[in-house]
């Protein structure tokens, strides 16, 4: 079973609290929404007391071209991604040798802005990696993102089992905010999205680790809902791109869910009283009250994605990345399991099963 060895995550440089970020919206668009008073709650009851942002609060009050943001986003996620690649292969230290030149695989993940040479190919001209290493960026998973991406890794170090696959996740969502935009999905996200990049190390079952315990992959799942493409995703316009953000998530999620959980876990032979860890990307705080409802489980096993959404908001893709270090920041008996799951644009889900042991 391939090892995720490592996780680091890397902050951006500016910092709104949840007050701060509701008076700046109700300012902008109180004298064009005629029900923002009403609208505005949403703030209030996100479950987010803070989040990180790429650019500061004075950038949220003026119009900027798509070109504008997307530049911002080159920028930034080349400087992040370099540093949270450094302190993942950092942080293995005490599990695995592992340096730049040996990484076999580099998987790179995102969803708010483009770039061809894509983001890994212009951080790969910063770092040492080796000039062979197969570049893998996937765009436009969104929130499944990061849990699509431990997938990939998985995958790849099933069929190279000496491999060493990074994965890095970087998402930029305030840039895409749209000043003139007075949609409800507009509101929903500025209420809810925050900027944040994470990198993970995935190791396959022929690489020499150290002895520690560390969260295996035993299997995973994807699943795809057919005609679901209005249910979350980017509308692109002229000045850039428009969340798209329905309110029947919660809804979709305690019909729709439980099914793909209960014949993931059957297939691996995993009940649902085995599961330890609930490694869920926390899309919101209806959301994780909608994986609750659906899966039987107390407030108890969300504790840790309530915990990032509270201080981070919905990073999109990286979230279930902070989630995950947590988890790995807490002791696990041996052979305990973990169900780690994301949703995103599609609409998708991915299910990964986690299993702590040491070898």
């Amino acid at each position: 079973m391939p090892a995720i060895v490592s996780v680091s995550t890397e902050m951006p440089p500016y910092e709104m609290n949840q007050q701060e970020t509701r008076e700046l919206v109700y300012d902008l668009f109180s004298a064009s929404v005629s029900q923002i008073d009403r609208l505005i709650k949403i703030f209030d009851h996100s479950g987010i007391d803070s989040r990180q942002f790429m650019a500061p609060k004075s950038w949220y009050l003026e119009s900027h071209t798509f070109a504008e943001k997307n530049a911002l986003y080159v920028d930034s996620a080349v400087d992040l991604g370099v540093k949270a690649i450094r302190s993942c292969l950092k942080g293995t230290n005490e599990r695995i040798s592992c340096h730049l030149e040996e990484i076999d695989a580099f998987i790179y993940i995102s969803s708010s802005g483009i770039s061809t040479p894509t983001i890994d190919a212009k951080i790969m001209n910063k770092l040492s990696f080796s000039p062979h290493v197969k570049r893998i960026p996937i765009w436009g998973l969104g929130c499944a993102g990061g849990a699509a991406g431990l997938s990939r890794a998985y995958d790849f170090c099933k069929a190279y089992p000496k491999a060493k696959v990074l994965v890095l996740c970087t998402e930029f969502c305030s840039l895409t905010f749209a000043k003139d935009d007075r949609s409800k999905s507009n509101l929903v996200g500025t209420s809810l999205f925050g900027d944040g990049v994470a990198c993970a190390l995935v190791a396959g079952d022929q690489v020499d680790l150290k002895e520690n315990r560390l969260p295996y992959i035993e299997g995973t799942q994807s699943t795809f809902m057919p005609d679901s493409e209005d249910i979350m995703g980017w509308d692109l316009q002229e000045d850039g791109l428009h969340v798209i953000f329905s309110r029947d998530i919660p809804n979709v999620i305690e019909k729709w869910l439980k099914p793909n959980v209960e014949m993931f876990l059957s297939s691996m032979a995993v009940e649902f009283n085995d599961i330890n860890a609930f490694v869920a990307h926390p899309g919101g705080k209806k959301v994780l009250t909608a994986y609750e409802f659906a899966l039987g489980y107390t407030e108890e096993m969300t504790e840790l994605p309530r915990k990032v959404l509270r201080s981070h908001g919905n990073m999109s893709s990286p979230t279930v990345l902070y989630v995950l270090k947590e988890f790995m920041e807490q002791s696990y008996e041996e052979g305990e399991k973990g169900l780690l799951t994301a949703l995103g644009p599609g609409f998708s889900s991915e299910l990964l099963l986690l299993n702590w042991r040491t070898l």
